[in-house]
């Protein structure tokens, strides 16, 4: 099975039948479903917050290129790493690739993190910091995942 060496985290995700729309494949927002789902199996893996529900970021941006068409019946894998720190933010990569390794979906989200109770963004602490750079560090970012 094909894989990318620069991601040491998969996450399987089902296309669901309900994810294509009347051209027959997996509508374009579907690309955002996946990531999250990767980037909350992701989070709970490599950052293991306390609480399971403790999420204290919110997302800023969201980048997506379509590379193939994503058909259903079938399970893709998305591969998650870190490829940004900054001082209150982290950015992710993703990659999708399908059941015959082919490379269906890229992208990146940029993460922002957040105080609920305040309303403000904080800065990113310095245990996620750690455990980010521990896993896929050291980062060097990554300008184009369109290749």
């Amino acid at each position: 099975m094909a894989t990318d060496a620069r991601f040491r985290f998969w996450h399987p995700v089902v296309v669901r039948f309900r994810d294509i729309d009347v051209g027959g494949h997996a509508h374009h927002s579907e690309a955002l479903m996946y990531f999250e789902e990767a980037r909350w199996a992701y989070w709970g893996a490599v950052v293991r917050p306390e609480a399971p529900t403790e999420v204290n970021y919110v997302l800023a941006e969201a980048r997506v290129r379509w590379h193939r068409r994503v058909l259903w019946p079938q399970t893709v894998r998305v591969g998650v790493r870190a490829s940004g720190i900054g001082r209150k933010h982290f950015e992710l990569t993703y990659l999708v690739l399908g059941e015959d390794g082919e490379k269906l979906i890229s992208g990146s989200t940029l993460q922002v993190m957040y105080d609920y109770a305040s309303g403000r963004s904080v800065r990113l602490d310095e245990t996620i910091r750690a455990r980010l750079l521990d896993f896929d560090g050291p980062l060097e970012g990554e300008a184009d995942q369109g290749d």
